[in-house]
């Protein structure tokens, strides 16, 4: 862990809160992100008083602007520094179909878009460090078609079809990334935190959920543990490499989906 720098998105609640408080350690540094000054203040806070823990930055982002996101990685290019570990964990449920001011579907657009978009920006920094990148899915993508007509949800639209589409999309961008990686020692995974009470939860289920400090262990484990660190491009549950939807597998559909990704974030008003 010494000198590691370690990025979770979304981590004023929830999981990325909990994995942020499990990987403050002497020698590592935590950049916390979210879209509240304020609640990042109290959870940056928080790892200083419980954790005894000094080294803890963070970044404002809302991860439904493209224009906001590229700002958050002009801000850490100007530091100059490596990332150790990428988290991508930041995410909605949102049960009426919105758009972003971009054009997007929410739902896709904060849970997958962004985060594709981060991710590419902050290559560079990524490989500098051969990082790990770990891409916070749900066992919900198996659930989810992959249909290229409807990927904004014009067609038909209900909140658990989005967000289990977002997360199959983080699923089939964490495949089509590690081969694209591959030599880089970058390490791409994925992995269903599991049911846990978080907002999210709560805002698409009628469910108690387990603490989040189990889903922040299963994130904490895959981004420092050594015994994931020499896989890549795996799907994650239980801290076990398991089978993922076979559409993921399916490089025609990955290839569509990066492509289309790629015309997003580029066409985009950002």
């Amino acid at each position: 862990m010494k000198d590691h720098v370690i990025l979770i998105t979304g981590s004023t609640d929830g999981i990325g809160r909990a994995a942020a408080l499990q990987l403050a350690r002497p020698g590592s540094r935590i950049i916390l992100h979210g879209r509240s000054r304020s609640r990042l203040e109290t959870v940056r806070k928080e790892i200083e008083t419980v954790a005894g823990y000094q080294s803890v930055s963070t970044l404002q982002a809302d991860f439904s602007s493209l224009r906001e996101v590229s700002d958050m990685a002009a801000l850490l290019f100007a530091e100059n520094r490596g990332i150790d570990v990428l988290i991508n964990n930041a995410g909605v449920y949102i049960e009426d179909r919105t758009l972003t001011k971009d054009g997007y579907e929410t739902t896709f657009a904060v849970n997958y878009l962004a985060h594709f978009y981060l991710t590419l920006l902050l290559e560079p920094l990524l490989c500098r460090k051969k990082a790990r990148i770990v891409n916070v899915s749900s066992v919900d993508h198996f659930s989810a078609g992959f249909d290229p007509a409807n990927m904004q949800g014009k067609l038909q639209y209900s909140g658990y079809n989005a967000y289990a589409f977002s997360k199959l999309c983080n699923v089939m961008f964490t495949l089509e990334h590690a081969e694209r990686l591959d030599g880089t020692g970058v390490t791409v995974n994925t992995l269903d935190p599991g049911v846990l009470a978080t907002k999210l939860l709560h805002a698409g289920w009628s469910l108690g959920g387990s603490d989040p400090i189990y889903g922040g262990e299963a994130l904490a484990w895959l981004a420092v543990s050594e015994d994931a660190g020499a896989l890549t491009g795996t799907y994650f549950e239980n801290n076990r490499p398991v089978s993922c939807s076979p559409l993921a597998h399916d490089a025609e559909l990955r290839q569509q989906l990066w492509n289309a990704s790629e015309e997003m974030v580029n066409m985009s008003d950002k």
